[in-house]
């Protein structure tokens, strides 16, 4: 049963960047309680990153919010225009995307995103349902219906054009593709980052000029990761990712810095607003930051993971950092026979995804990043014979359990 119009807004408005048009869409959901009838929720994702973190697992959570208000989800993977490549953003045009790689990369984001979303309110789509068979002559009369100067307006694209790098004919086509999608769809709300502001509002006039009611836009800010300046990104290093284990999860927000704490609380969480305006509070009020920031890492943690694993990674966390202690519940690496020397479990190490290959464990080692029973270990020492129990700390989150 959906909540009063009025307080589903105020559960949509939490966290977002823009909405256009905020009036639209209270008409639109006045209408939604008054006939009882759940609102189509539109999101393109393009399919060539399929490893998701918590920064694009914002718009997720605010669909996520929706769909537990009754509306329902359409998840749109851009398999035709990835072999374009979204151009938002792009000092040049990207290469374009092989049918294999875009099936694969949809494959991953399905498995992916229902860590988020409720799937039985959640349609997956493929835009190579409706574009690929456009004829060229309804290509024509799609591009009519927008203007080059009205595409142009584009940052990136200007940029690209003052500094004489090429831009494909083809690539002015690919807001127009993602437009058409919620024609084909008949999306009442479309999410995006604000990176993606000019390819989502190309949807509404589109819409508007195929006599329909033009879907609404809203704009989710972009998550900073754990280094509190750039947005989060695997490549910065400063992510935190959908499929990392419950220890790993909870430690990195316990690393978020404190002066993110209320935005994490908006952005990955689908705490109520009036929770939020709480926890603001608190943290104007003086408590100690930490302890908030404990309650975040447990509820993301639980949100991903679980109850149980979120209580788990919790006592781990306590153990290993807070108390310093080896904690029980540890990966276990069991010594082959004849191959019990530190240097001889490097492979195993890698295999486990512990490391990234033995020249990362030697810099480790260097950077007293290695420690064997809660000694720190020199590249000298790589010949230790291991025995029954020894543990095995790489950096500060990594601990392993070695058995004969």
């Amino acid at each position: 049963m959906f909540l009063k119009p009025t307080e589903q807004l105020e559960i949509i408005k939490k966290g977002a960047d823009t909405i256009i048009d905020e009036q639209e869409l209270l008409g639109k959901l006045e209408r939604s309680f008054k006939e009882q009838k759940p609102l189509k929720i539109k999101l393109g994702l393009d399919p060539s990153a399929p490893d998701i973190h918590l920064g694009h697992a914002v718009v997720l959570r605010k669909i996520k919010q929706m769909q537990d208000l009754g509306h329902e989800a359409v998840i749109l993977i851009g398999d035709f225009t990835g072999r374009i490549g979204d151009p938002s953003g792009k000092a040049k045009g990207r290469t374009a995307l092989s049918d294999e790689t875009v099936k694969e990369n949809a494959e991953t984001y399905r498995e992916q995103i229902f860590k988020v979303l409720n799937e039985e309110k959640t349609t997956l789509r493929f835009n190579s349902e409706w574009l690929s068979g456009l004829t060229f002559e309804e290509v024509l009369t799609l591009a009519a219906s927008t203007s080059v100067a009205r595409v142009l307006e584009r940052d990136d694209f200007q940029k690209r054009y003052r500094e004489q790098t090429p831009i494909g004919l083809h690539e002015f086509f690919y807001p127009l593709m993602q437009a058409y999608d919620s024609v084909e769809l008949q999306a009442d709300i479309e999410l995006g980052g604000t990176d993606q502001t000019f390819n989502v509002l190309m949807g509404r006039p589109l819409q508007n000029h195929f006599g329909m009611e033009k879907q609404i836009a809203i704009f989710m800010p972009l998550l900073e990761g754990l280094d509190g300046k750039e947005k989060m990104s695997k490549s910065l290093g400063n992510y935190i990712g959908v499929n990392e284990s419950p220890e790993i999860m909870l430690k990195k927000v316990m690393e978020v810095p404190d002066k993110l704490i209320v935005k994490y609380f908006e952005l990955a969480t689908d705490e109520h607003p009036a929770e939020v305006r709480k926890i603001q509070d608190r943290l104007d009020g003086n408590e100690n930051p930490r302890d908030i920031k404990l309650e975040l890492a447990r509820i993301i943690t639980f949100l991903y993971h679980g109850a149980a694993a979120s209580a788990e990674a919790e006592e781990y966390f306590k153990t290993a950092f807070q108390q310093r202690k080896i904690p029980e519940n540890i990966p276990e690496i069991l010594l082959e026979l004849d191959k019990d020397r530190l240097e001889d479990v490097v492979p195993q190490l890698a295999a486990g995804q512990f490391v990234k290959s033995k020249s990362e464990f030697l810099r480790l080692i260097k950077q007293s990043g290695v420690s064997l029973n809660e000694e720190k270990i020199t590249v000298d020492e790589l010949d230790t014979v291991l025995s029954d129990k020894d543990v095995l700390q790489i950096g500060k989150k990594r601990f392993i359990r070695f058995k004969k």
